[in-house]
């Protein structure tokens, strides 16, 4: 049976192995499999460049040491953030940053509540399409472009008809005069197989409109 060699020691300040338990049981695989999730922003302490340059309000904006712009964001009870890490030297602002967090998610919520998908409603027309049917039909024109949704409207030629091309584009200029108000007629009235097409987009709300003309 082997003796161990006793006298062997290992040098001072040479490898030494984990505490532990060594790599397994330590901290090191455990970050691999559980990784932190990066802050959308380096904040304070982790903003590692000697300077940056601090804009916003309250304060003198220009080039400061870090040190010194985190003093003032401590003294302050804020946070230091970078807000343009790409710029030379970066830029930071000195604000509430978990409020600056609450506030942009808050926006974005409300900014997904508030969009719409816009979608192509078809309206149809004969070239005998007579009076009542066009408006009732105008009407439904309307309240889809209200609604910020495009309106395709075409007048489907059937059999000998296809001779009345002229009557089915007057039709849809009348239909595009006659929503003027509310869509803009986006190409002339042209020929695809049997139909004749004319697609119109929504125009902007009339509210801003008139704020922008009173300015």
């Amino acid at each position: 049976m082997a003796v161990p060699n006793k006298s062997f020691q290992p040098k001072p300040g040479g490898f030494q192995r984990p505490g532990g338990g060594g790599f397994n049981r330590g901290g090191f695989n455990r970050g691999r499999f559980a990784p932190r999730k990066e802050a959308e922003h380096r904040i304070n302490h982790f903003i590692r460049v000697p300077q940056v340059r601090l804009v916003g309000d309250n304060l003198k904006v220009g080039v400061y040491p870090t040190s010194e712009a985190l003093k003032m964001a401590q003294e302050q009870g804020l946070d230091l953030v970078e807000i343009s890490p790409n710029a030379d030297p970066p830029v930071c602002k000195i604000i509430d940053y978990n409020k600056f967090l609450y506030d942009k998610k808050k926006k974005e919520k409300e900014m997904k509540a508030n969009a719409k998908v816009s979608e192509v409603k078809e309206i149809r027309f004969t070239p005998n399409t007579d009076d009542h049917d066009f408006n009732f039909k105008a009407k439904h024109a309307e309240n889809f472009l209200k609604d910020g949704n495009k309106v395709k409207a075409y007048v489907q030629f059937k059999g000998r008809s296809i001779q009345f091309q002229d009557r089915g584009q007057l039709l849809l200029l009348k239909f595009a005069e006659r929503l003027a108000e509310f869509g803009n007629l986006e190409n002339m009235p042209k020929m695809e197989g049997r139909r004749m097409l004319a697609m119109f987009a929504p125009k902007g709300k009339k509210k801003g409109d008139k704020k922008e003309n009173t300015e």
